[in-house]
């Protein structure tokens, strides 16, 4: 497969690398096994985690020439760009500063003499996307090798620079070279890694259909794995909330951050009111209409291009599929012609259950808009997904949004604010979002042995 850098919002071919032949893939996984084996798993974690700060103070050091990088790999806005930076930093060094804490040793109470440990499992095989090319490896990296496991990571082939300089920071930080691996490698030869018997976990953050590939093959060879994959998150609007611009600031971040391409994104915007439905809908259709679209690199741009022509053109038919089976589109939802994989932001009305789009999930600046007569309604039109990612609550009192929050068949909720992401909060889902946590300290006890050593009294 193609590893290659293409602007999206000139369509220029920027960078290629070659793929990494068989042998290549072999030694890699010779060498982290090695390394592994031989020195970072006998570090202490205090001598791991000065490595995760340095790589945090490097990408801080430079942060507009990291931030460049990813804006020309996947046209992320220039701000939006140095804010995953300083977030990947900060998920390092979040890492570095609780892993002795999270991995302390656990004593049995009941059983004098017998404490429970934490070690590494071994390799890992990560396969991750485009959408955020550091955030998706930090979250990997920091709780991972702070633990003492090895990685070896198949990015995504359209974002390349960025996983390159990711790599190459780590190394410039002091991990040993083999200790993290970036492959550019085929999906025969992931199939390769994960039947390897030294690959002890697979971690993939992806679309369902993806991550489900990959779960029953790792399945099969008794491996542990996360799965963090797609969503159509909810953001409910209740009965009391007022529909000012307050609230359609809080809409429009919620889906346009990122060029729509988040998985946490909210999507499916659920207005408790016929009336008040069609109040929120022309606000946000004035809103998505004064768009800046253009380049991100410009600072006053408010929508770039999408990552890809290819992921572009595929929300344009998803947005003229829905139409054709019913739905209302009441403005954009179109490419753009000329050069770059730019589009309008668009916004669709009366999906019924049965038109497709109902149970889909855009990944792009188009949001869906539902309108339901009461607070049950909301829910149940919530949970009626196949996806159970996040989600946002808009209530007149925090105390009523947490009794709703609770009821959303979802991995996360947010209350009166979008769904977002930091160091100290756990992410991931349920249904066909997929399983485990990354981040916080529920994210770094996934790939550990909790070894019982029992020398209590017979």
């Amino acid at each position: 497969m193609a590893y290659e850098s293409v602007n999206p919002a000139t369509g220029e071919t920027v960078k290629k690398y070659p793929d990494f032949s068989d042998k290549q893939v072999k030694d890699s996984v010779d060498r982290a096994a090695t390394v592994f084996k031989n020195d970072w798993s006998q570090r202490t974690i205090a001598e791991r985690s000065k490595v995760l700060h340095k790589a945090a103070e490097i990408f801080r050091s430079d942060v507009d020439k990291y931030a460049k990088l990813l804006t020309i790999d996947m046209g992320k806005k220039i701000a939006e760009a140095r804010g995953e930076v300083n977030l990947s930093a900060d998920i390092l060094d979040y890492y570095a500063k609780n892993g002795e804490k999270f991995l302390a040793p656990q004593k049995v109470e009941e059983k004098p003499g017998a404490v429970v440990k934490a070690f590494p499992l071994g390799l890992l095989l990560a396969i991750e996307p485009w959408n955020f090319p550091y955030y998706q490896l930090a979250r990997i990296a920091g709780p991972y090798l702070i633990a003492g496991n090895a990685l070896l990571v198949k990015h995504s082939s359209s974002v390349p620079q960025s996983a390159h300089a990711f790599e190459a920071v780590l190394e410039e930080a002091g991990t040993p070279k083999g200790i993290y691996t970036n492959l550019d490698a085929s999906p025969d030869q992931v199939s390769q890694i994960i039947e390897d018997p030294r690959v002890r976990g697979v971690t993939v953050t992806g679309s369902a259909s993806v991550g489900a590939e990959l779960a029953a093959k790792a399945g099969k060879m008794w491996k542990k794995s996360v799965m963090e994959l797609g969503g159509s998150d909810a953001f409910i609007v209740l009965d009391g909330v007022d529909i000012d611009d307050k609230l359609i600031d809080k809409a429009a971040y919620g889906r346009l951050f990122n060029a729509g391409q988040v998985c946490c994104a909210a999507k499916r915007f659920i207005i408790v009111g016929q009336k008040r439905a069609e109040l929120f809908t022309e606000k946000l259709k004035q809103r998505f209409e004064a768009l800046k679209i253009g380049d991100p690199m410009d600072e006053s741009t408010d929508l770039g291009p999408l990552s890809s022509v290819g992921a572009r053109d595929q929300v344009v038919k998803q947005v003229e599929k829905a139409v054709q089976n019913g739905a209302k589109l009441v403005c954009g939802g179109k490419a753009i012609e000329g050069k770059g994989a730019f589009m309008k932001a668009g916004i669709l009305t009366d999906i019924k259950r049965e038109n497709p789009a109902y149970f889909e999930e855009f990944f792009g600046p188009i949001a869906q808009i539902y309108a339901v007569k009461d607070e049950a309604e909301a829910i149940e039109l919530a949970n009626d997904s196949p996806y159970g990612l996040g989600g946002a609550v808009f209530a007149p009192d925090v105390e009523q949004g947490r009794k709703v929050a609770e009821q959303i068949e979802t991995g996360m909720v947010a209350i009166n604010k979008p769904l977002w992401t930091a160091p100290e909060l756990p992410f991931g889902g349920v249904k066909h979002s997929g399983y485990g946590r990354e981040l916080s300290h529920f994210g770094i006890q996934e790939f550990i042995n909790w070894k019982l050593i029992d020398a209590s009294a017979a």
